[in-house]
């Protein structure tokens, strides 16, 4: 461990938003030094295809940090310009990339990840966006010391927070992102202070794992319970978005992505079929699930920009003259 004199020597591992908040908060912490960032290379996005720096690259060209952008730790070379850093810790969050036993045990005091769900629960690639997806309460964020297997660490510190009932991926993502640079900060100040905690292992009974998303993902499937529809499509929000194509009188299919709603009205009897684009009423657009209404506001065309429930209705769907002049379906099915 470092001389308590010295500030701990941290490099830091991640690549997206989320990697980048975590790191702002461990660079603002004085008992360390951030020596070097890692990310994965940059990537091309976009229409023009340009390449795109990583949001950890960015920050840390903006607080002076080294950047290295290895393809992996294959190389000897890359792994010995790791171990020439001396760092103390490894601090990862959302790399991308998995490690070798022979990089996680370079660090002096130990390799922790920051990982967003309440381990075991969710290991993987996407904790977030299945946590709301399966209709889940309740989330937090993991501090674990890594060790080979996916997110199978020891647990050191976990704290719960909870899924609103109109959150979605992009909001919980944001607020996980803060707590969890909070406590990865919280565990190295206890590890500087020479009074961790006690490691915890994960029960692999309970465990549980959360797939990456695809563009699948978010195809909504009408003839599911309304509160299951409300749970995908703000789990898929903002990608790969909740998807859905209008079959309307007279028109091609029409593709739309569905900014999240609410759960409407119950049916307590005879009610039409799922998909049904029942009425235009109090500025939202009602669609029949399985048991009940859902209320749309918001909506995007396939090629067109984001319109209101009642704008659609409008131009698309009162030359039927009528309520439930269409339907919604998968776009599987479309």
């Amino acid at each position: 461990m470092a001389a308590p004199e010295q500030k701990m020597r941290v490099v830091f591992m991640g690549t997206p938003d989320f990697a980048a908040t975590v790191l702002r908060h461990v660079a603002a912490w004085p008992g360390c030094e951030v020596v070097a960032a890692y990310c994965q290379p940059d990537r091309p996005a976009g229409r023009g295809h340009k390449l795109q720096p990583p949001a950890v690259k960015v920050l840390a060209q903006e607080l002076g940090i080294p950047v290295f952008q290895p393809l992996n730790f294959k190389d000897e070379a890359d792994r010995a310009a790791l171990a020439g850093l001396r760092p103390d810790a490894l601090v990862v969050a959302a790399y991308g990339l998995i490690l070798p036993q022979s990089v996680l045990d370079i660090p002096t005091i130990g390799p922790f990840n920051v990982h967003g769900s309440l381990l075991p629960q969710y290991r993987g690639a996407a904790p977030i966006q299945r946590a709301i997806m399966d209709g889940n309460h309740l989330t937090g964020i993991t501090i674990m010391r890594m060790e080979r297997g996916l997110d199978t660490g020891p647990m050191l510190l976990q704290r719960a927070l909870g899924i609103g009932i109109d959150d979605t991926a992009a909001t919980m993502h944001d607020e996980l992102a803060d707590l969890g640079g909070r406590l990865m900060v919280e565990v190295l100040r206890q590890y500087a202070d020479g009074d961790p905690s006690t490691p915890i292992p994960q029960e692999e009974a309970l465990a549980t794992y959360a797939a990456k998303l695809t563009k699948a993902d978010g195809h909504i499937d009408w003839d599911e319970d309304a509160a299951v529809i409300h749970a995908r499509i703000r789990g898929v929000t903002p990608w790969p978005g909740a998807q859905t194509v209008f079959l309307l009188p007279g028109r091609d299919p029409l593709p739309a992505l569905l900014q999240p709603g609410r759960v409407g009205e119950t049916f307590t009897g005879g009610h039409p079929a799922p998909g049904t684009l029942v009425a235009l009423r109090g500025g939202k657009l009602l669609i029949a699930c399985r048991d009940a209404l859902y209320e749309v506001s918001t909506l995007k065309p396939a090629g067109g920009k984001p319109m209101s429930a009642e704008a659609f209705w409008n131009g698309y769907c009162r030359a039927a003259n009528k309520d439930g002049c269409g339907r919604a379906v998968s776009p599987s099915l479309g």
